[in-house]
């Protein structure tokens, strides 16, 4: 679990993305031929092969607040980058690159039931402008500041959306002894804010297959809704969610690669979200794609929590589709 810790507490948000991409590039440098950046961030990683270009993906970049406004006292008002919940970040701790930490709280003559980002501050701690403008400026971006606990066999953190989707990457690839497709690794940026790095990557690689692995809800909490997965029953072939619809090709592929390996794995659909996939399949001429979810609790919350059963089954879902040829699932 040090890799996954060592890549959820880097405080990373959509558009600034430098500080995880440079730990992912660390840890992969040895398992590629060739590994470059693009205009819009992403970390693009190629291990030359003979067969289908094959492009797996998960996003480096976590949601985050955006500093839009100083007032005389010295608070911050701020927007959202990516999908912020009000009620998730009520008292909430947060850090800012530079590691200035305050807190958000809301205008207390509000009713809490009532409550948006407009009427919500973060408190650095500053008695006026000039003192805050000394630690942050306009545009200048937090996350928010968590621990990384593991709790029995459950991991807790902010941002496993999606570091667990990126540890599972370089630990699938370290392990794979070889790889029977083209392989196309990239780490996107800001997923979080429309999928716009998956959209650059994919059309520049431009592939014949690709999964992305990336969180999902669950439906195993008190009075939860109703949704298919759980925590511990492995990961998930999502068969769809607003963004796409599972391709056959990509469907076939990856419960295949699923069962013959012997990984106990769910299925999902969803009529909300959306990943990295989303943009994918649309790219170029259209392309056969999928995702595999890992079940989280409280996602795009500072305590997101994963189970490391279904985390390390992931890794060996994302071995077994390296070492399988994405080739005779495509002439099906």
């Amino acid at each position: 679990m040090e890799l996954l810790k060592k890549l959820a507490l880097c405080t990373s948000p959509s558009g600034r993305e430098d500080g995880i991409r440079e730990i992912i590039k660390e840890e992969v440098k040895e398992c590629f031929d060739e590994i470059y950046t693009d205009a819009l961030g992403n970390l693009i990683c190629h291990k030359k092969g003979n067969g289908k270009k094959l492009m797996l993906c998960a996003h480096m970049d976590e949601i985050g607040f955006v500093v839009t406004y100083i007032d005389n006292s010295g608070f911050l008002r701020f927007g959202n980058v990516g999908g912020i919940l009000a009620y998730n970040s009520i008292n909430s701790r947060v850090v800012f690159e530079n590691g200035t930490v305050g807190t958000i709280s809301y205008e207390n003559k509000e009713n809490p039931s009532n409550i948006n980002l407009s009427k919500m501050y973060i408190d650095i701690g500053a008695t006026s402008r000039e003192d805050a403008e000394k630690k942050v400026k306009i545009g200048d971006m937090a996350v928010y500041h968590s621990q990384f606990y593991e709790n029995g066999n459950r991991a807790i953190s902010k941002a496993l959306d999606d570091r667990a989707g990126c540890a599972i990457l370089i630990e699938a690839v370290k392990k794979a002894e070889k790889s029977a497709n083209d392989l196309f690794v990239v780490f996107t940026s800001q997923e979080e804010v429309g999928l716009r790095g998956a959209k650059v990557a994919s059309n520049s690689v431009e592939p014949d297959m690709a999964v992305s692995v990336d969180v999902s809800n669950v439906g195993d909490t008190p009075a939860s809704l109703e949704l298919n997965l759980k925590l511990g029953e492995g990961p998930a072939v999502k068969m769809k969610d607003s963004s796409y619809i599972i391709h056959p090709s990509a469907r076939r592929y990856m419960l295949d690669c699923a069962k013959n390996a012997n990984i106990k794995f769910q299925l999902e659909a969803s009529s909300y979200g959306g990943t990295d996939t989303g943009a994918i399949h649309l790219s170029g001429n259209g392309v056969p794609a999928g995702t595999i979810s890992i079940p989280t609790r409280y996602i795009h919350s500072a305590n997101e929590v994963i189970d490391i059963a279904d985390y390390k089954a992931s890794v060996e879902l994302v071995k077994t589709v390296i070492e399988t040829s994405a080739e005779e699932y495509l002439q099906a």
